[in-house]
């Protein structure tokens, strides 16, 4: 059954529109990763890709981090990445003073390096990397990210939540370098009256601004029924937040299962800040893996591996037309990032993804995990994906056929981010709304496209140029052979 959530956020987006109204994509970017756009499945299915293990990209092994060290969130800065994390070297209540907030600087996303920041005297030096330290219960689940609204105020670029239920809400900061905060308000923005659960902001509260919704968005979790769940906020100057929403988890217009989100890691992506994506640490209460020897061995501390957790892939689509802003798309079901090899691997709260994916090459992203947690060996892990990878439109040997939804696009030609085999291929064709193919834009006047490229122009026989199309109301038919397309656009 819907919930009332769900029809109000459903009213709001203007979900009730006729099914035939066409979806204006404009010249933004179309991913993959969810029924959004597609009408018709003929050979072809929904691919969740696995992200590849490239190793650790650095330990928690300063003094004053350690195995509790987690809620890592990965901020870009023009062409360099900064980390900031919780440093937590003992197993003791949330906010206690031993909880600090620490930082890594990298050029590459794959080389990390701490900075000397000298804001604090930490066990006896002011040479480290902590940013923030003593600020009430801030630092258990400090969330920064970089300001993208226009007219930002310079001492204003970054901004963070941080806090819990204990400290009554959720605390506003902001810095002008990332590396020295200052409260906005000496009282919580979000407090524990305006959220109406018995227990609530006990992780990595999420917020960003939303280039697509011109807003503050804040993304954090509750209890629901004894399941930890994630609502949502909104915002037009941080301070001021409405009263949250419940979101509830979607399968093809089906109800998902509820499962303990422990962090929802909600943002933006890069590539289509349209897209919310959501790389989500699972967690099993009570699922044990390992005996009490394998523990042992692991030097696990007792009270973290009578549980388990993984990552999850979901979205959320907060764009005209669609009710997505009201619940998670979970297109799919199964793990994104699975415990890797090892007992230490398989512990409580581990497995844990950073905030933000963040482009590391040419044609690679990567997305860091947290690990080994509340063990000697604790880490943060990089995976990475080539870009638009999350997940892919895949065609077996066979062959088959993907048909969109009627849409309208601005643009001249056609990109494709796709893969395929030596003997694949993919070919594009548009067609009116009604199924019938536009002359010269047919799959039949159109050039197979063979290879593996991140930007490739699909060409017809009268060449690449679509615009006498742009602004049309029309269907794209992909029609593949053992291939993956991961995303398409429109470009000028």
């Amino acid at each position: 059954m819907k919930t009332i959530a769900f029809f109000i956020a459903t009213l709001l987006s203007g979900a009730f529109a006729s099914a035939a109204d066409p979806i204006n994509i404009g010249s933004r970017r179309e991913l993959f990763v969810d029924q959004f756009m597609i009408d018709k499945l003929n050979g072809t299915h929904l691919q969740l890709n696995t992200p590849r293990d490239e190793g650790i990209a650095f330990k928690f092994d300063a003094p004053w981090e350690g195995g509790f060290s987690g809620y890592v969130s990965i901020v870009r800065i023009g062409d360099k990445l900064r980390a900031y994390y919780r440093g937590k070297p003992v197993a003791n209540k949330d906010g206690s003073d031993d909880e600090v907030t620490c930082c890594a600087d990298s050029d590459d996303g794959i080389h990390w390096t701490r900075p000397d920041v000298g804001a604090y005297e930490v066990q006896g030096t002011r040479k480290n990397n902590v940013v923030l330290m003593k600020a009430q219960q801030v630092t258990h689940n400090f969330s920064p990210f970089l300001d993208a609204r226009r007219g930002v105020a310079a001492g204003e670029r970054f901004k963070a939540f941080g806090g819990t239920m204990q400290g009554g809400g959720l605390m506003a900061y902001k810095s002008p370098d990332g590396l020295h905060w200052e409260k906005m308000a000496e009282a919580p923005v979000i407090t524990k009256e305006m959220v109406p659960y018995k227990y609530m902001f006990d992780s990595q509260n999420v917020p960003f601004w939303s280039e697509a919704e011109e807003k503050y968005l804040c993304y954090y979790r509750v209890f629901e029924n004894g399941i930890r769940r994630i609502v949502r906020s909104e915002s037009d100057d941080f301070l001021k937040w409405s009263p949250p929403v419940l979101l509830e988890y979607r399968n093809n217009e089906m109800e998902a299962p509820v499962e303990h989100l422990y962090t929802n890691q909600t943002s933006p992506y890069f590539r289509a800040p349209h897209l919310y994506v959501s790389i989500a640490a699972r967690f099993m209460p009570g699922r044990r893996v390992l005996t009490d020897e394998q523990a042992a061995a692991i030097k696990v501390n007792p009270g973290y591996f009578k549980d388990t957790s993984d990552a999850i892939f979901m979205t959320t689509r907060p764009v005209e037309g669609s009710a997505h802003v009201g619940f998670y798309d979970r297109t799919f079901l199964e793990g994104f990032i699975r415990g890797g090899i090892g007992a230490q691997n398989w512990v409580s709260r581990t497995n844990y993804p950073a905030l933000n994916v963040v482009q590391t090459g040419a044609a690679e992203m990567s997305v860091y995990v947290n690990q080994d947690y509340a063990q000697p060996t604790a880490h943060l892990r990089r995976y990475s994906m080539r870009l638009d990878g999350f997940a892919s439109l895949r065609c077996g040997y066979a062959g088959g056929h993907m048909i969109t939804k009627p849409l309208v696009f601005k643009g001249r030609e056609l990109s494709l981010n796709f893969s395929t085999s030596a003997a694949g291929g993919v070919k594009v064709g548009i067609e009116e709304v009604d199924g019938n193919a536009i002359p010269g834009f047919s799959v039949e006047d159109c050039q197979m496209q063979i290879g593996n490229e991140i930007d490739r122009k699909v060409t017809w026989k009268t060449g690449t140029d679509v615009s006498a199309l742009s602004g049309k109301p029309v269907r794209l038919r992909f029609s593949m052979k053992d291939a993956d397309i991961f995303s398409f656009q429109f470009v000028d």
